[in-house]
C-alpha cells in the first residue's frame, strides 16, 4: 500500500491531465498523476503524433509529439508522482478521502480529477470485409510517419478536422491527394475548409467506400471502389494508399462502477467541474456541460478550474489567489 495522501490525484495523462497536475503543483499541492499507458500524451501522441494542431493559445500549429513534449517539459518544472502502465479499477470512499485501487497498488487522495479523454478509444473502420492484410501497409487508420506517405497517391476518407487536415498536410508530402467524404459540405473548421479549397487536394464528394482490394496488376497498390450517394454510379480509384478518418469509438464503461453521473457517454460536470461525487472533478473531452467545445483550448481551462475548486474545497481558510508569474520571479 502507498503510505502517501495526496491532495489530488489525476486520472488520465494526456494534455489535460498533464496541465491540470502542472497547475495543481504551482499551487504547492500534492499531486499524483495516473496513466494507464506506458508514457504520458493521450491521443495527441497515440494517435495524431504527426498532425498539426491549431487551437493551442499562442501556437499557429503544433504537431501532437511536439505538443506532448512540451507539455512534458512544463511539467518536469513542477514534479508530481507519475504511475505510468497504472490502470484504476475502483474510486471507493473512506474516512474523506478516496481510495484508488489500481493494478499496481493502492492510492489515497483527498480529490480526483478524472481527465481519460474519450476513454479506450478505437477508430472507426470500414463497415464491410477486405483483407487483414491490407492494413500491414496501403490501408492506415493513423499517420505514424509522414515519410511513409511521401511520393504517394493517397486517398484519405472522412469529412471532420482530422480528415480535412490530414488531407492537406500529405498534399506537401505525396505526390497526388484526394478526400472521399459522403457529403459535399464538412464538419471541419471553416478556415481548414477553405484551405482545403485553396489546396491541391483532389475533392471526390458525394461518394462512399464500397470495397478496397489489392490491384490486380501490382500488388503494392489497391483499388478503391466508390458509389455515389443517391446514385448507381460507381467508379474505382487506384491509390498507394488509403486513409481512413471516420473518428473514433470510446468505451467508457468503467465509468460505470466509479458511481459518477453520466449523460450519455460523458461525465456531467457544474461549471466549475464537480461531479456528483464529493471532490472528485472531470475534465476535457470525458466531461459534458452547457456550451461544451470539444478541444484542446477548453480542457487546458478545465484544468485550473477544477484544481481552484478543489483547493477551495480542501482547505477554505488558505489564501488561494496567486497569479502564476510570481513563482518564478527572484
Amino acid at each position: 500500500m502507498n503510505d502517501k495522501i495526496y491532495d489530488i490525484s489525476i486520472i488520465g495523462g494526456g494534455p489535460a491531465g498533464m496541465f491540470a497536475a502542472y497547475f495543481a503543483r504551482l499551487r504547492n499541492l500534492k499531486v499524483s498523476l495516473i496513466e494507464s499507458l506506458p508514457k504520458l500524451g493521450g491521443q495527441p501522441e497515440t494517435l495524431y503524433a504527426q498532425k498539426h494542431i491549431y487551437d493551442v493559445a499562442a501556437l499557429p500549429k503544433i504537431s501532437g509529439t511536439d505538443l506532448i513534449k512540451q507539455l512534458t517539459e512544463q511539467l518536469n518544472l513542477m514534479n508530481c508522482d507519475q504511475y505510468l502502465k497504472t490502470s484504476v479499477s475502483s474510486i471507493v470512499r473512506k474516512d474523506n478521502l478516496w481510495e484508488l485501487t489500481t493494478n499496481h497498488e493502492t492510492i489515497y487522495t483527498k480529490a480526483v480529477i478524472i481527465a481519460i479523454g474519450n476513454g479506450a478509444f478505437q477508430p472507426r473502420r470500414l463497415t464491410f470485409d477486405y483483407d487483414p492484410t491490407l492494413e500491414s501497409d496501403q490501408l492506415n487508420y493513423f499517420v505514424n510517419n509522414l515519410d511513409d506517405f511521401a511520393g504517394k497517391d493517397v486517398l484519405v476518407a472522412g469529412g471532420g478536422d482530422s480528415a480535412v487536415d490530414w488531407s492537406i498536410d500529405l498534399s506537401h508530402v505525396a505526390h497526388h491527394t484526394s478526400l472521399i467524404h459522403r457529403r459535399n459540405n464538412y464538419r471541419a473548421m471553416e478556415s481548414s475548409v477553405e484551405k482545403l479549397n485553396r489546396s491541391q487536394v483532389e475533392q471526390l464528394n458525394p461518394y462512399i467506400i464500397k470495397g478496397v482490394n489489392f490491384n490486380k496488376s501490382n500488388s503494392r497498390k489497391i483499388d478503391v471502389t466508390l458509389k455515389m450517394i443517391k446514385s448507381d454510379e460507381t467508379k474505382v480509384v487506384t491509390a498507394d494508399k488509403l486513409l481512413v478518418n471516420y473518428g473514433f469509438v470510446s468505451d467508457s464503461k468503467i465509468l460505470n462502477d466509479w458511481n459518477v453521473e453520466l449523460q450519455g457517454p460523458f461525465i456531467k460536470v457544474s461549471q466549475e467541474m464537480e461531479t456528483n461525487l464529493p471532490n472528485v472533478f472531470a475534465i476535457g473531452d470525458i466531461v459534458t456541460y452547457p456550451g461544451k467545445l470539444q478541444l484542446i483550448a477548453t480542457a487546458f481551462a478545465e484544468g485550473p478550474i477544477a484544481v481552484t475548486k478543489a483547493l477551495r474545497n480542501l482547505y477554505p481558510d488558505k489564501d488561494f489567489f496567486q497569479h502564476s508569474t510570481s513563482l518564478f520571479e527572484k
